[in-house]
């Protein structure tokens, strides 16, 4: 009778799961499938206005994470933080269309699972910041044509991506297109202005990804018909936020907060997260430094030292994090520092330039009519405050609560009952930047001259990258906007002196922000001494804290002062002499400040123009960009 019982008991248990018990070598297939530049908005995220039926189908038998953040706002740094398991910060890889190279020996999780007897397929899109080719990452197959379909062996586990590229930002303005979505019914978030422009722009976002939702479904139907559903864990995500000015290219939660399913068919729960449930939520916090990771760990295989990422199932399971984290560098030819952090409800934001607006004309950015209409009304006067805010300078930090505030315009870094969780994010946010080893502490063109032909993190784990004291001095230089005084400037005076090329730099921001911020209030003898340093680094060795010199000089200089800062400027915007990344440094600045400095220096940009090897092979033509714009707006 027992017997008959345990063969009864057999006879109702699936295949694959007795295999999987028995045979711990027969592991799941991996399949993940992404789309570009969108959030959650999705049906199955209780967004009404969208129609996404394949993926709310997914998610009725699946995990969904509340908070999974892709750690930088912009598709390469994203997908650099993807393929290395660490964070693009940690690598110098922080910035739009940057390479660099990659310390000797570091395996990104592609060449891990290869190890492991996966086939590796990425369809298609690569886009890494790094200075090896794109074909070096370690896939089987890369390409329109890589599938899962095309393993040798089709008992072979695979790990495959399906990217999904009709969400994207550019597929938002292209036209003709006949909407199907009625823009009336559309959600404009309150920083942006209520016109037909922008609710034409959002409506066609929902249409693309009605379009993205189809192309999804086609995936899962092949995975169905090969048989492949009940040994094939899925994940689905967006690569960061939606391409709409300020998602896109911003460390906000609408920039970094993207939809993630999880599904981990019935042979395979043992692997699944601890919080799995078919049809739930999970508040653990996850961004794209885990993914990587995760997938190691659901193969089975070990997780790389280097790797920064925390597996959120399978075997390595690790512990839940008290906060996920953010990061925006240049973006195209736009040069800008924040880190930003989240405990799932409060975001908190770091600005270092925060000097420079929110929105400055990215000539990729402005070719959706949102943005361009959205100057237009800030230029004209006819924005309200919430919507205004984002072409002005910024504060030096900001803190938004998103259960009352979800559109992140109400900044509650002054409100004295948030002092405590402020302080507390805000030494969280700092502690990452110091235990990752963040590079952004260091310009992207200082960055390079010291790395010289070493992988910046090979450099940034050395002893000469001085984190803790470099962190504090950017620190401290940001609070400069907002508290200027002799203490301050005795501290950067102090710095100003450092035999370190980015400390240097940093006291030079300081004072040039405090003089700023405090402009008609600091007393003379205090912006006497503060330019008196500043000119001290006028002849430093290192180009960049040249720019930051001048840039202040040009601002609070005497007159002789003036004329100098104005001629460095234009010397050190000269690409084919000084290299991409000190061009567009020093650019960035005279485009603030063409007036004074051609009319000081009695030069021209038409000197500065020419090519140089080492511009990033993707992001080459951002100079141009940026001298186009400078001649078009002066």
């Amino acid at each position: 009778m027992t017997i008959r019982l345990l063969l009864l008991f057999l006879s109702a248990v699936p295949t694959t799961l007795i295999a999987h018990a028995e045979d711990v070598s027969i592991r799941p297939n991996i399949l993940w499938i992404t789309s570009e530049d969108n959030g959650p908005q999705l049906g199955c995220y209780g967004d009404q206005y969208a129609d996404t039926p394949n993926l709310d189908s997914l998610a009725s038998k699946s995990l969904r994470y509340k908070t999974c953040w892709s750690n930088a706002p912009v598709c390469a740094p994203a997908r650099t933080t993807l393929i290395s398991g660490m964070y693009a910060t940690s690598l110098g890889g922080h910035h739009m269309r940057s390479a660099v190279n990659l310390p000797e020996g570091m395996k990104l999780y592609p060449e891990v699972l290869r190890d492991a007897g996966y086939y590796c397929t990425n369809n298609s899109k690569t886009d890494y910041n790094f200075a090896q080719s794109d074909d070096q990452a370690g896939w089987h197959e890369s390409g329109r044509k890589a599938h899962w379909r095309n393993r040798p062996d089709p008992e072979q586990p695979f790990f495959a991506i399906f990217n999904f590229t009709i969400s994207h930002e550019s597929q938002i303005r292209n036209k003709p297109h006949t909407l199907v979505h009625d823009p009336a019914k559309a959600k404009v978030p309150v920083y942006h202005p209520d016109v037909p422009e922008v609710r034409r722009d959002w409506a066609q976002y929902y249409d693309r990804l009605t379009q993205m939702d189809a192309e999804v479904g086609r995936t899962l139907a092949q995975l169905e018909k090969d048989g492949l559903a009940d040994s094939t864990i899925v994940f689905y995500y967006g690569d960061h936020g939606s391409g709409m000015p300020r998602s896109k290219r911003w460390p906000f939660n609408s920039g970094l907060h993207v939809p993630f399913i999880l599904h981990i068919p019935d042979a395979y729960r043992d692997l699944a997260p601890q919080d799995y449930m078919p049809g739930g939520l999970s508040e653990r916090l996850v961004s794209f430094v885990d993914m990587g990771p995760t997938a190691i760990s659901l193969a089975g295989a070990k997780v790389p030292d280097n790797m920064q990422g925390v597996p959120f199932c399978g075997a390595s399971e690790g512990a839940a994090k008290d906060y996920i984290f953010g990061y925006r560098g240049r973006m195209d030819e736009r040069i800008d520092m924040v880190r930003s952090c989240t405990d799932g409800r409060f975001v908190y934001m770091r600005h270092f330039y925060p000097d420079r607006p929110y929105l400055k004309h990215v000539d990729y950015m402005f070719q959706t009519p949102t943005t361009r209409i959205w100057k237009e009304m800030f230029d004209a006067g006819k924005l309200n405050e919430a919507q205004a805010k984002f072409w002005q300078p910024k504060p030096d930090e900001e803190l938004f609560d998103l259960q009352s505030d979800p559109d992140e315009v109400i900044n509650l870094a002054t409100d004295p009952d948030q002092a405590e969780r402020l302080d507390a994010m805000r030494s969280a946010l700092k502690q990452w930047m110091i235990r990752t080893r963040d590079l952004g502490v260091l310009p992207e063109a200082e960055m390079h001259r010291r790395a010289g032909k070493q992988a910046p993190r090979a450099m940034a784990t050395s002893d000469t990258f001085r984190i803790e004291e470099l962190v504090d001095a950017a620190w401290d230089a940001s609070d400069a906007w907002r508290a200027f005084h002799d203490v301050v400037v005795e501290n950067m005076t102090n710095r100003a002196k450092s035999k370190d090329s980015g400390i240097r730099y940093w006291a030079a921001r300081g004072l040039h922000l405090g003089l700023q911020s405090h402009a008609g209030v600091v007393d003379d003898e205090l912006a006497k001494n503060s330019v008196g340093v500043i000119e001290s680094l006028m002849g430093d060795p290192s180009p960049t804290v040249r720019v930051a010199a001048a840039e202040a000089l040009l601002e609070f200089g005497a007159d002789g002062q003036k004329v100098a800062a104005a001629k460095e400027l234009l010397s050190l915007a000269n690409l084919p002499e000084n290299g991409y990344y000190v061009a567009i440094a020093a650019l960035n600045v005279i485009d603030n400040n063409y007036d004074s400095v051609i009319g000081l220096s009695g030069g021209s940009l038409k000197d500065v123009s020419g090519k140089r090897s080492d511009a990033p092979r993707r992001g080459n033509d951002y100079v141009g960009r940026l001298l186009q714009t400078i001649s078009e707006t002066h």
